[in-house]
């Protein structure tokens, strides 16, 4: 899994998704002619072919923070990017975006900082990032309002208890581009394939509502990742990749729905069916673009998500690129 790893490595944090962009363009080119960036910033590789056609989406983007103001003795305020809760922030080391690359930063408080008593509730507003320097000298280094400020690369990949259980930083949504490409490098399939990658999912799926103006595809599928959820073991790692029935946003198309699960059954692969009130996917974006499109979710449960370091089965991931690469052989005919 080093393709997997390089793409976690990467700082892409929505709005300021250039390195993963890059990375991405050039594995792309690897397996498709017809790979271009639009204008929104999303990478479009296309597999010619007959119809049915299909658009596999996964975004590029991750969770972070931006500088909101700065204090003159250098205490840095900051910003989320993404759905960020502010307790998992205190106490981890950052990266600062400077003229130079990127510089550490604690996230602390001004308690914490001075081990004093006093207010214990935690928001963004209480936190700020130490660098030890006054802004003085962090203009000079190009440090200013607008920065972005990523999680430290201390998040990186890595296995845990098992060879199979892997975390680390951004594997929302970095899970769905390495099943992308992994698909797009064995594709077997005479139908078209349209493969996605977009940005400004984590602020409002602002990539995938652009690049359909440009697109035509029977139907879309958006390779994601969800929480894990062991109460009334909802959805588990190891347990299979997920589908989405319905989340806060979309129902996802029940044919298209049917015929993932009759080919996961095929190939003995159970999937974990999911049905919730919150979250959704670039999914959402597009299942009512031009007429409406048949769509439909499927990714790998995630547990630590949206947090420094998030923890996913080597598993899953490789069964959703079964299950989606037999899917493209033989796509249905007419979902609607």
């Amino acid at each position: 899994m080093k393709l997997l790893e390089n793409l976690i490595n990467l700082n892409g944090i929505s709005g300021n998704e250039s390195s993963v962009r890059d990375f991405v363009y050039k594995e792309a080119k690897k397996y498709c002619k017809d790979v271009s960036i639009d204008k929104m910033g999303n990478v479009v590789a296309k597999k010619k072919g007959t119809s049915p056609s299909v658009l596999l989406m996964a975004h590029m983007d991750e969770i972070g923070l931006m500088i909101s103001s700065i204090d003159n003795d250098g205490k840095i305020h900051i910003s989320s990017i993404g759905g960020i809760d502010p307790i998992i922030l205190v106490g981890h080391r950052v990266e600062i975006e400077t003229i130079r690359g990127y510089m550490n930063g604690i996230v602390t408080t001004k308690e914490i900082l001075n081990d004093s008593d006093g207010e214990k509730k935690i928001t963004m507003d209480t936190l700020f990032v130490f660098t030890g320097l006054n802004k003085k000298t962090l203009n000079k280094l190009g440090i200013r309002v607008g920065s972005y400020i990523a999680f430290s690369k201390s998040s990186n990949f890595c296995t845990l208890g098992h060879k199979n259980i892997i975390a680390g930083k951004a594997l929302d949504d970095r899970i769905g581009c390495y099943i992308l490409l992994e698909i797009m490098r064995k594709l077997k399939t005479k139908n078209e394939v349209t493969f996605v990658f977009t940005v400004q999912e984590e602020v409002g799926l602002y990539g995938a509502k652009a690049s359909f103006y440009n697109l035509k595809s029977d139907y879309a599928i958006a390779v994601d990742v969800t929480a894990h959820d062991d109460d009334g073991e909802r959805m588990l790692l190891g347990r299979g990749p997920y589908l989405t029935i319905k989340d806060a946003e979309m129902i996802g198309n029940k044919c298209l729905n049917e015929s993932l699960e009759r080919v996961a059954k095929k190939m003995k692969i159970k999937l974990q069916l999911e049905v919730s009130d919150v979250g959704t996917s670039d999914a959402t974006s597009v299942f009512t673009a031009k007429g409406g499109i048949p769509s439909a979710v499927i990714g790998v449960a995630v547990a630590n998500i949206h947090t420094a370091l998030g923890v996913a089965h080597r598993g899953d991931v490789e069964e959703t690129i079964t299950v989606i690469g037999e899917f493209l052989k033989n796509p249905p005919i007419k979902c609607w």
